[in-house]
């Protein structure tokens, strides 16, 4: 406990000689003492006390200061990282080995585009042509999709059923013979694998009922569901239809 504070003050007394009864104030002789007070403590005092208790408040003050302070930095560093979150792009944890490690909690793909075998699809509800269709892809940095495989193949089956809201509905794929009538194209100008086709019975049969340009752009879909996946459709490549975009899911 920290000493109180002392004052020192000198008190002058005078005593008469001789009779101690009577004071001549002629012959008094002078008698010095020396008194200490507490500046902070008196006789009988609770002050201590009191400032125990100012001391207690003060602790408590002290801790709610450094309590608001941590809280403050807390909610400034979460704010912080939130905004880093959004503003940072993905990383990507480069390997040894290609292809580097992404981080999943990355999207892969672009609001309104679908991941599958790391490729992003986009199937539009818009009816266009086949150019127009393309053009809409493109604009969107990717083009009409070109089909690889049979997985790829039961995935777009798959994903359409749900797409086609009536029995007519179709989406345009990459697959035109517009260069040279039969010989079949993708917009990659890779040739269509004949081992890997998918067209309905009787197709492609470039009929030229609606347009005597023929057939030479294909679209497929299926509201049943297709056998052995076999849902394209030559059709004439003005006519509105939706489609179905493609690109790489982001690296």
């Amino acid at each position: 406990m920290a000493e109180a504070e002392v004052l020192y003050s000198d008190i002058k007394f005078k005593r008469a000689r001789g009779n101690t009864d009577v004071a001549t104030p002629s012959t008094d002789e002078a008698t010095y003492s020396e008194v200490k007070i507490s500046k902070t403590q008196r006789p009988g005092s609770k002050q201590p006390a009191a400032s125990n208790r100012r001391s207690g408040v003060t602790s408590e003050r002290v801790a709610l200061l450094v309590l608001s302070v941590l809280l403050a930095a807390a909610v400034t560093a979460l704010g912080v990282t939130q905004i880093l979150s959004k503003t940072e792009p993905c990383k990507v944890e480069q390997t040894s080995k290609p292809p580097p490690v992404r981080d999943e909690a990355c999207p892969r793909c672009e609001d309104g585009w679908e991941p599958h075998g790391g490729k992003c699809y986009f199937f539009s509800s818009v009816t266009l042509t086949w150019d127009q269709s393309r053009t809409e892809c493109r604009s969107m940095r990717g083009d009409l999709v070109v089909i690889n495989n049979r997985e790829e193949q039961r995935f777009l089956v798959s994903r359409l059923r749900g797409k086609m809201d009536t029995h007519d509905d179709r989406f345009w794929i990459g697959l035109t013979d517009s260069k040279n009538e039969s010989e079949w194209l993708w917009v990659d100008d890779t040739r269509l694998n004949t081992s890997l086709t998918f067209w309905r019975d009787y197709e492609p049969n470039n009929l030229k009922y609606d347009n005597s340009d023929g057939e030479d752009c294909v679209r497929m879909g299926q509201k049943k569901g297709a056998e052995e996946l076999k849902a394209w459709k030559d059709e004439s490549c003005k006519s509105p239809q939706k489609s179905i975009c493609e690109k790489p899911e982001k690296a």
